[in-house]
């Protein structure tokens, strides 16, 4: 793994955030106002060009916003930006008004995992990560919850809400994410219940939430097409509907409680285009930042943006 002391260099993000500072304000998740029924929307985008770059990208196709990854998403490495990227970008997100931005963790972290040098890996990475994306001015930090791989929910939970406890310190504005998950194998937080245990462990409660994706949550059981109001019930039963913080905004090739995870773009599979805009239209979803995910080139979800904006109405 690429050490956080070589290859990574605080001030830089800092003086980047200062010199915007200057100009005006860093954008973060406790100065910023999004209004009523404004739609904030955007794509998993590249950052391997910039951060300027993929802003530019984002708000070329009509959105205001968008998710990454926090460092390669099947191994350890990142990568370090110039800070006239990181200026450039923070005055482009500031111009622009964009929404909160979601970084999302690499697919290598597994904070259920048994194995001490997997979790060990899996613990220095969402630390490294949580510091590096709250000195970005990032918002929001998505990470799978993790897969148990044999030792159980119980112990599985435990080592998650353990990594966590490690991981931060509660005096960060980046606001950490659980995801929910379609269930695969020994994957946790396919159930409601899973998410609220690891909460319910954690010590910094206020620095917690969910990103709901619509493909896991439909594929895990939880029918989002045909009972909403229910679904979101239950949420609030177990968790508490404002711990419900972004969407990650995608259709699902394979039918309810499948417990198989593939994306769709939206209206081509399983849970249909009307569905999924009256979803982001409920009362309790259409003020949250949304984020697509489906198999789509920059192109692509682009016009899926205009088509969710002209039916949405949002």
């Amino acid at each position: 793994m690429v050490s956080w002391e070589n290859m990574y260099k605080r001030t830089l993000l800092n003086s980047a955030c200062d010199e915007i500072i200057g100009m005006g304000t860093c954008n973060n998740a406790n100065n910023r106002t999004e209004h009523d029924y404004m739609l904030i929307i955007g794509p998993h985008i590249s950052t391997a060009k910039g951060y300027a770059k993929a802003a530019r990208d984002v708000i070329n196709m009509g959105a205001n916003t968008f998710q990454f990854f926090s460092r390669n998403p099947r191994g350890s490495n990142f990568r370090v930006y110039e800070q006239k990227d990181i200026v450039e970008f923070q005055n482009l997100r500031r111009k622009n008004n964009f929404g909160s931005i979601q970084a999302h963790a690499s697919y290598t972290l597994n904070l259920a995992s048994p194995n001490s040098k997997v979790y060990d890996f899996s613990c220095n990475v969402i630390k490294e990560d949580i510091m590096r994306m709250n000195d970005l001015d990032i918002e929001y930090f998505v990470f799978h919850p993790g897969n148990h791989t044999g030792i159980g929910i119980d112990e599985g939970i435990k080592r998650i809400a353990n990594a966590l406890n490690n991981a931060f310190n509660g005096k960060e504005n980046i606001t950490l994410l659980l995801e929910t998950m379609p269930g695969k194998g020994t994957e946790l937080g396919f159930r409601f219940e899973h998410l609220k245990r690891v909460i319910d462990l954690v010590e910094y409660k206020n620095k917690l939430g969910i990103c709901m994706d619509l493909c896991h949550v439909f594929s895990s059981g939880y029918d989002i097409k045909g009972n909403l109001d229910e679904v979101l019930e239950d949420f609030n039963n177990q968790i508490g509907i404002e711990r419900l913080k972004t969407i990650h905004l995608n259709d699902s090739m394979f039918p309810l409680g499948s417990r198989k995870d593939r994306h769709t773009p939206i209206g081509k599979g399983e849970i249909g285009l009307s569905a999924i805009i009256d979803i982001m239209k409920h009362p309790n979803i259409r003020n949250l930042p949304f984020y697509i995910e489906t198999p789509l080139d920059n192109n692509g979800h682009g016009r899926e943006i205009e088509m969710i904006k002209k039916l949405s109405g949002l």
